[in-house]
């Protein structure tokens, strides 16, 4: 099964995440991948930094897990490159379990498939529920690197659904 295009699933709809990995007799939504994204901080988290650089979301949109691996590696990639102490957080978590009703295709495909008939879907992957106004990215820098963290976010940016500004603040 190929993955649907982001736009099937950026607007919020209704929310659809009970899962639970201690109980899962509990759990609501069974039978979910695992999420892509994994790890949501790097750098030296302890270390005195100048600049805070963020990446803010202009639309209220869910951003997929895959969405949020690929801005993290990209954006990541580039700081471990170019600057030499940093620390680098993705802010929201995928928590919405996003649902695919698949439809069968080719010759025969009228007789296999049920059309509409219990679509409700199966799980397929995972978004981040994000509002407008929200951070998504936060990296700290020296006060001379600010132009490197501001273009890994920038290029982190490119890989999200929705228009994003960057804010800078200064730490000290």
């Amino acid at each position: 099964m190929s993955l649907r295009p982001a736009k099937c699933y950026t607007q919020p709809k209704r929310p659809y995440t009970r899962i639970s990995r201690r109980v899962p007799k509990k759990s609501y939504v069974v039978g979910v991948p695992e999420p892509k994204i994994r790890q949501f901080q790097f750098g030296d988290s302890k270390a005195a930094f100048d600049m805070e650089v963020a990446l803010v979301a202009s639309r209220s949109v869910q951003i997929r897990h895959n969405a949020l691996e690929a801005a993290r590696t990209n954006a990541n990639k580039y700081l471990a490159d170019n600057a030499l102490t940093y620390f680098f957080k993705i802010v929201p978590y995928p928590y919405h379990v996003m649902r695919e009703n698949s439809m069968a295709t080719g010759a025969g495909a009228d007789r296999l498939q049920e059309g509409m008939r219990r679509s409700f879907g199966s799980p397929v992957g995972f978004a981040a529920r994000v509002r407008a106004g929200q951070t998504l990215i936060i990296a700290r820098v020296a006060k001379d690197k600010e132009a490197v963290a501001r273009e890994a976010l920038w290029r982190a940016a490119a890989k999200l659904p929705t228009p994003c500004t960057i804010e800078v603040k200064v730490l000290k």
